[in-house]
């Protein structure tokens, strides 16, 4: 097979959670980049880190680890809806329809009591989430599920003022006890 034809096996990154979770960010899957240097968000024009620290205080500019600490201590949850799947170069739409493999998401809603509000990060990863997440679920979700504007370099209409805009609800969810 050609490379202009190969679709690569691409195995997920996994989850950044803790029980006291409020917002659950999911992406559909990691791009290329972040994939090989094994960090949510890795692509440089990426808005995913720069609108955390807009929303909820995490330096975009520190190394990675403290970045994953300070978004679990804000009480931001990170994964993506697709676990595995095919795809060739980082975009939503070459992911090969029929090879995804999902993430185990509706346990992680189980070990998350304070669940406030899923934010899917782009219209893909809500697609995917109703598809292959919500027949998962044991009960209804008490959180509402938003499809938020990507945060990828691909949504480059979507400026980072405009972004923090629509991602407000995510700083409202961590608002307040919890």
């Amino acid at each position: 097979m050609s490379d202009s034809t190969r679709n690569d096996l691409c195995t997920g990154l996994p989850a950044q959670a803790d029980g006291s979770a409020r917002v659950l960010v999911l992406g559909s899957m990691p791009g290329a980049l972040s994939l090989r240097e094994a960090r949510y968000y890795a692509h440089p024009r990426n808005r995913f880190w720069p609108l955390m620290g807009l929303l909820c205080g995490v330096d975009a500019g520190a190394p990675y680890a403290q970045r994953l600490q300070a978004l679990r201590a804000s009480g931001v949850a990170l994964w993506d809806v697709i676990g595995q799947c095919r795809r060739q170069g980082s975009l939503d739409a070459a992911i090969v329809r029929g090879s995804e493999v999902p993430n185990p998401i509706a346990e992680l809603i189980d070990r998350l009591p304070g669940l406030r509000l899923v934010a899917c990060n782009g219209a893909a990863a809500h697609r995917a989430f109703q598809r292959f997440i919500v027949p998962t679920l044991r009960q209804p979700l008490s959180a509402p599920v938003l499809a938020l504007p990507s945060t990828s370099p691909a949504n480059a209409a979507a400026s980072l003022p405009a972004l923090h805009q629509a991602w407000q609800p995510l700083a409202e969810a961590l608002r307040g006890p919890g």
